[in-house]
């Protein structure tokens, strides 16, 4: 089976690049390297995969010919689509980056598997999209009509993109509410690699919301077996589904949304104390308020996920903390 992975120089894509090619399947990748953050990054994870014969494709998904000539030459029989702008902060001032990247991108990918007969079309959501939701923990059976930065506003707009082909052209769909993704090669601009950056550096931490902040942090592996598990398991329709009480997750036509997270959340302050454990220092902290567009605390309903692929993701926060650590002193060549 061929994979077509979008954005298989990120942080994600790339973990997921080496699992799928590990099992054996053929992968082929699209990445326009740009620069939102450091490029030698991205290119040292895609050297790797480089030296295990991945081909990709250095082509913005906004540029359509470009996005269906890619289609026509590899005929996918799977799409998992992981590139997107990212970060809800960088979205308050890069609004149009987010149409152009998220939504505009997003509608290729919808009309190559259209035309291309793509089987199985998996594509990466956010837990962002809950917005202003107080109800804990989040259900994708839960309305989210209220959003709370455009980057999440990007992300329902997919779902219901998705959702329109898979009714319209019966091309399955399934969408995956990532939950604070962190790990090993992780991006610049996330949580754990500035905490660590800061503290080996005796530099202060920004702490939003005063520390009181609980996210459900979810080890990159673990994100990684759940979309693997699901290559092989299209969406396929709801028979119970009903219009009278619809279900957001689901559908009459071959449509899926699943949370993907640890389903139990840590207060920042708990993460913090990891990454100061690990590297035998005390962060000097700059309580600031909530930042526009956050939201105080996320937490995964992961139900649906487990009775579907008998797994949900269980690394506990210190033992995630100490590997992406690992690899931060490794690629910097830092010693402690």
């Amino acid at each position: 089976m061929k994979i077509l992975i979008t954005g298989v120089a990120g942080f994600i894509g790339s973990h997921l690049a080496k699992k799928l090619i590990f099992q054996g399947f053929e992968v082929v990748g699209i990445d326009n390297i740009n620069d939102y953050y450091s490029v030698n990054l991205k290119n040292d994870r895609l050297d790797i995969l480089l030296k295990k014969k991945i081909k990709n494709y250095n082509i913005d998904l906004e540029n359509t010919e470009d996005v269906l000539s890619v289609f026509e030459k590899e005929k996918p029989q799977v799409v998992i689509n992981l590139a997107a702008q990212a970060g809800v902060r960088y979205s308050l001032e890069n609004p149009h980056t987010y149409i152009t990247s998220n939504v505009n991108g997003f509608v290729n990918i919808l009309e190559g598997c259209r035309h291309y007969n793509v089987k199985n079309l998996i594509y990466a959501s956010s837990s962002s999209v809950y917005g202003a939701n107080t109800t804990k923990p989040f259900s994708t059976s839960d309305n989210i009509d209220h959003p709370l930065s455009l980057y999440a506003a990007t992300k329902k707009t997919n779902e219901l993109m998705a959702h329109t082909y898979s009714h319209l052209y019966n091309l399955p769909t399934t969408g995956l509410r990532f939950f604070t993704v962190y790990g090993p090669w992780g991006r610049p601009d996330m949580a754990l690699f500035k905490f660590t950056k800061s503290i080996l550096n005796n530099e202060p931490l920004d702490v939003y919301n005063h520390g009181n902040m609980m996210r459900d942090f979810t080890y990159v592996d673990d994100i990684v077996e759940s979309i693997s598990r699901l290559v092989e398991k299209p969406a396929h329709s709801n028979p119970e589904w009903s219009g009278e009480n619809p279900d957001p997750s689901s559908s009459y036509a071959p449509y899926k949304i699943y949370n993907i997270g640890n389903n139990s959340p840590v207060r920042l302050m708990e993460f913090i104390e990891a990454i100061e454990n690990k590297v035998g220092k005390i962060a000097k902290k700059n309580f600031m308020d909530l930042q526009p567009g956050d939201v105080p605390e996320t937490y995964a309903n992961v139900e649906d996920l487990f009775n579907n692929i008998n797994f949900k993701p269980s690394t506990k926060i210190q033992d995630g903390v100490n590997s992406f650590v690992d690899w931060y002193l490794d690629y910097y060549n830092i010693k402690l």
